[in-house]
This record gives C-alpha cells, sequence and structure tokens, in this order.
C-alpha cells in the first residue's frame, strides 16, 4: 500500500516516477509528507519546479525531515520556492 489517492494515468513518465518515488521514500513521514503533496501538486509543477522536486527526492530521509520540520537550516541550494511550498503544505496535513 502506497497511501497515494491520485492516479498516474495521466502523467508523463517523469512525474510518474517522481510520484512513486515521493511515495517509496523510507519513512512513512517522508512519504506522507512529499507523497501528500506530490498527489495534489506534482500535475500543476513547472519543469523547473520538477528539477528542485527531485533534487529534493534524491536526499536522505533524515536529513528531510529535520529541514522540513526546522530542527536543522535548510541548506541553501534546497531553499527553494518548492521547498517552502511542501513545508506549508505539511504544516495543513492533518495526521
Amino acid at each position: 500500500m502506497t497511501g497515494t489517492t491520485r492516479t498516474s494515468a495521466d502523467l508523463d513518465p517523469r512525474r510518474r516516477k517522481a510520484l512513486f518515488r515521493a511515495w517509496h521514500r523510507g519513512t512513512r513521514e517522508m512519504d506522507l509528507i512529499l507523497g501528500g503533496f506530490a498527489d495534489q501538486h506534482i500535475s500543476e509543477l513547472s519543469e523547473g519546479e520538477m528539477d528542485d522536486f527531485e533534487r529534493l527526492l534524491d536526499q536522505l530521509d533524515p536529513s528531510l525531515l529535520t529541514w522540513v520540520t526546522g530542527e536543522q537550516p535548510t541548506p541553501g541550494e534546497f531553499d527553494t520556492a518548492l521547498f517552502r511550498r511542501i513545508v506549508d503544505h505539511k504544516r495543513h496535513m492533518q495526521f
């Protein structure tokens, strides 16, 4: 079970792969944060935002979680408008 609430049938291969990766992180917390964000926004991301999202998907969950929760400062190269949207999305999530 992935937890995804959307189908990937309407997505191009790049977005389909990113959606899968967002829901298969390794930790349930990051699955919910990145997967939930991807479910709602993956189809509307620009190519540049997809580049940023894929760079985030390449990062290790423990690091990402500390950045998203504010426990550690987000390194400058990851502190993008897209990352701030993900953090804002997390604030509105109900677990």
